[in-house]
C-alpha cells in the first residue's frame, strides 16, 4: 500500500531532499479542464510570448535550478548546467518548429471557395517525465504543447519531484496560470490514473520500454487519445577501420558513460572489428581507468556521478555478474565503493562468447563489447535488438557509412560522433521498442496539435445537374 507522501533522496549523500503529498488526480484534471478553453482561445502570439517569459524565469533561476538538478539526480554540476541551458533553448526551437510543422495555409479557388489548413490543440495533455533529465525532457513536451494551446498535467518521476516542482513554478512565475500547468506528485499509481482518466486527451511519455508498453496497452482501445512514447535503447556503436584510436576511444567513452550511462541514447554495445580490438580496447580501458566518479560538487569535477538510487545500482551489479557467469570476460570490473550509496565505476565486459545475449536496456555505466570479423556481421549484430533509438559508426569509409546508414534500424544515426547528445533542432525518436513513430524534439509540434482541413465560402453556392427530373 502506498504512503500518502513521496520522498526524494540525494543519490550522492542518501540524505532526504524533498517530500510532498500525493496529488488527487481527479481534482487536478478537473482544474485543467476548466482552465483550458481560455488558453486555447488566446492568440498564438500571446502563447508564444508567455513561454518566452518562462524562458526568462528559468534564466533568472539558472544556477539555483542546476544545483537542484545536481542534488536530486547526482549528476555533476557541469552537466546540470547544460540541462538548464537546454530548457531555455527549447523555447525558441519550439516556436520555430510550430511555425514550420503546423503552419496555416490557404489556397484560393474562385469557384470552390478557399481551401484552408489550420491546427487545433488536443486539450489536456498528461506529461510523464523521467528522472535522468527531470527538467529538459518533460519540458520538451510541455513547451510545444502549451504553444499549440493545450493545458498540461505534469507528473515528474517519483525519484525527481523537487525538480518537477521547480520547473512548474517557473511557468507560474511567468504568468501562465497555475491551473493550466499543474503538477501531479505521485508514483506509478498516479501515473496509471492519469493515463486512464477520461479527462485526459493525450499522454506524452518519456521512460522505460516496459512502462511505455503498459501505457500503450492501456490505451489500445482509445484511439481518440494522442500517445507519444519516447522510450529507451540498446544502442550500438560499430567501430571500424580508423588510424585515430584515441579519438575513437573518447567517442566510445562519451557514448557509454556520460550521465553515468543513464541516457536513453547511451552506447550500450560496442561492436568492434577484430583487427581494431586490441589497440582500441586498451585505449578505452585507459580512459575509463582515469575517469573521476564523484559527487556533483566535488573538485576536481567528476565525469560522472552515481546512478539514481541503490536499487538501480544493485540491478546493474547483478547484470554485470550475470554476463560474467554466462561467458563474458571482464575488461574493467564494475565496483561499488560504498554499499549504502549508488556510486558505480564504469564497467566494460566482452560478451562475444555469451550465447543469447539479453536484449535489455541496462541503464547505467555498463558497456558490452562484441568482436566481429566483417562489416555485414557488424550491421547484423547492431540490428540484433528489438530497440532502435540511436546508433553510431566510428571509423570506416564514406561508402561504409552509406551502407551503415541504409541498413541500420534507428531513429538517430551518427558517423564519428557519439550515440548521445542529440540536437533539439532535429526530430528525436526511434523505432521498435524505442518509440511509437511520434518523434519528439523538433517534431513535437506534430503530436501537440491536429490538422483541420476546411473548404470555405462567404456565401452558400451550390448546384447539381444530374439525377433530377425536369421541372414541369
Amino acid at each position: 500500500m502506498s504512503t500518502s507522501q513521496i520522498i526524494s533522496y540525494e543519490p550522492a549523500t542518501g540524505e532526504e531532499l524533498w517530500r510532498g503529498r500525493r496529488s488527487n488526480v481527479d481534482e487536478v484534471v478537473a482544474r485543467a479542464r476548466r482552465a483550458w478553453p481560455a488558453w486555447a482561445a488566446q492568440p498564438l502570439s500571446t502563447r508564444m510570448e508567455m513561454v518566452r517569459r518562462f524562458a526568462n524565469e528559468v534564466r533568472k533561476d539558472a544556477e539555483k535550478l542546476a544545483t537542484l538538478i545536481a542534488r536530486e539526480t547526482g549528476k555533476p554540476m557541469w552537466e546540470a548546467r547544460t540541462e538548464v541551458e537546454s530548457v531555455v533553448n527549447k523555447v525558441e526551437i519550439s516556436i520555430r518548429a510550430y511555425a514550420e510543422r503546423t503552419s496555416q495555409r490557404k489556397l484560393d479557388n474562385a469557384m470552390q471557395g478557399t481551401a484552408s489548413l489550420r491546427h487545433k490543440p488536443h486539450g489536456i495533455m498528461a506529461v510523464l517525465g523521467p528522472y535522468n533529465f527531470p527538467a529538459h525532457l518533460p519540458n520538451g513536451h510541455i513547451v510545444p504543447a502549451l504553444i499549440a494551446g493545450n493545458a498540461i498535467v505534469f507528473k515528474p518521476s517519483e525519484k525527481t519531484p523537487a525538480v518537477g516542482e521547480a520547473l512548474v513554478q517557473c511557468f507560474h512565475r511567468a504568468g501562465i496560470s497555475a491551473a493550466l500547468v499543474q503538477l501531479v506528485i505521485g508514483g506509478p499509481e498516479e501515473g496509471q490514473a492519469l493515463v486512464a482518466h477520461e479527462g485526459i486527451d493525450g499522454v506524452l511519455f518519456t521512460g522505460s520500454a516496459n512502462a511505455g508498453i503498459a501505457i500503450n496497452r492501456k490505451l489500445a482501445a482509445r484511439p481518440d487519445k494522442i500517445l507519444a512514447l519516447e522510450m529507451g535503447g540498446n544502442n550500438p556503436i560499430v567501430l571500424w577501420d580508423t588510424p585515430k584510436t584515441t579519438d575513437a576511444a573518447a567517442l566510445v567513452i562519451q557514448s557509454a558513460f556520460t550521465s553515468a550511462g543513464q541516457r536513453c541514447t547511451a552506447g550500450r554495445r560496442l561492436i568492434i572489428k577484430a583487427s581494431m580490438y586490441d589497440a582500441v580496447i586498451a585505449e578505452v580501458k585507459r580512459l575509463a581507468d582515469r575517469m573521476i566518479v564523484g559527487a556533483p560538487f566535488d573538485e576536481p569535477a567528476p565525469f560522472m556521478g552515481p546512478v539514481i538510487d541503490n536499487q538501480a545500482a544493485d540491478g546493474l551489479t547483478e547484470s554485470f555478474l550475470y554476463l560474467l557467469s554466462h561467458g563474458g570476460k571482464a575488461i574493467k570490473h564494475m565496483t561499488r565503493p560504498r554499499d549504502d550509496l549508488p556510486f558505480l565505476s564504469p564497467a566494460i565486459i566482452d560478451v562475444t562468447g555469451v550465447k543469447d545475449r539479453p536484449d535489455v536496456e541496462l541503464f547505467g555505466p555498463l558497456l558490452q563489447v562484441i568482436k566481429v570479423d566483417d562489416f555485414d556481421e557488424a550491421i547484423a549484430e547492431a540490428n540484433n535488438t528489438r530497440f532502435g533509438l540511436s546508433a553510431s559508426l566510428v571509423g570506416g569509409t564514406p561508402a561504409e557509412y552509406n551502407r551503415f546508414w541504409a541498413n541500420i534500424r534507428a531513429g538517430v544515426i551518427n558517423w564519428n560522433r557519439p550515440t548521445n547528445g542529440a540536437s533539439s533542432a532535429a526530430p528525436f525518436g526511434g523505432v521498435g521498442l524505442s518509440g511509437n513513430h511520434r518523434p519528439s524534439a523538433y517534431y513535437a509540434a506534430d503530436y501537440c496539435a491536429y490538422p483541420v482541413a476546411s473548404t470555405e465560402m462567404e456565401q452558400p453556392r451550390a448546384m447539381f445537374g444530374v439525377g433530377l427530373r425536369e421541372e414541369k
